[in-house]
């Protein structure tokens, strides 16, 4: 079985423009991301994917694959549908390109959940442990059956807890995805769902189709960059577990 990331990395962003190439420690964003992933030794093939040149340029110094998409595309998961078209795999997972320290535990979980014939999409949730999260739309939730394939996504608190919330475990949904790579072209082809409309969750357009997902359970805290507060939080975090290296 052939797995391949591929790493979406759109130059533009609303909240922090060009900020994959913003610098940590040395290297750009982009850069850090793509390296922590090489570095887990998972990937039969890593790729990033951009639509931009100077994205591009930073890769290859690095000695890195470029797949530059042609495309304008609304989400992550349409622009690495356009490089998977061109490239031999049979799992292919999206790297979010803005999370620089990748964890090989996590990423290793998620590839070894296709030995299971059932799966065809799999992704990432954690325990809630800090309650207000339950009640913050931007902290998507999961609710999950016994074999822990997805039955709903929300930004509203599910399960409601209606008189006791005895034996309740709240999961948040860690936004990286694995797909075997004919459902991932099928998927990105299909039409915005109802559901995924209301909620502006692209996964549900996967469960209105009757696909379930894995989830499978990790405690890593991923660290993703949104703000240049984020990418301050980002630099300490590089300075606890790397700072020897500089």
């Amino acid at each position: 079985m052939k797995i391949i990331a591929l790493i979406p990395a759109r130059f533009g962003a609303t909240r922090f423009p060009a900020k994959l190439m913003a610098d940590l420690y040395g290297k750009p964003l982009i850069a850090r991301t793509y390296l922590s992933t090489v570095v887990t030794g998972i990937f039969d093939e890593v790729v990033v994917v951009t639509d931009h040149e100077e994205i591009a340029e930073v890769i290859r110094k690095e000695g890195g694959k470029v797949f530059i998409s042609q495309k304008e595309h609304e989400s992550g998961s349409d622009r690495i549908a356009e490089a998977a078209a061109h490239i031999d795999a049979d799992v292919v997972v999206n790297v979010q390109g803005d999370e620089p320290f990748q964890d090989k535990q996590s990423l290793q979980a998620l590839v070894r959940s296709f030995e299971d014939s059932r799966v065809e999409v799999a992704s990432l949730m954690m325990t809630i442990l800090d309650v207000s999260q339950i009640q913050n739309p931007n902290a998507v939730k999961v609710v999950v059956d016994r074999d822990n394939f997805s039955l709903y996504f929300s930004r509203s608190p599910i399960p409601f807890i209606r008189e006791s919330s005895t034996g309740i475990t709240f999961y948040r949904h860690i936004g990286i995805y694995a797909y075997k790579k004919e459902l991932l072209m099928a998927f990105t082809q299909w039409p915005k769902s109802t559901l995924e409309k209301a909620e502006m969750l692209e996964q549900l357009r996967l469960l209105e189709q009757g696909i379930k997902i894995k989830m499978v359970h990790t405690d890593h805290q991923a660290v993703a960059i949104d703000t240049p507060e984020d990418l301050e939080k980002a630099k300490e975090y590089y300075l606890k577990h790397f700072g020897h290296l500089l």
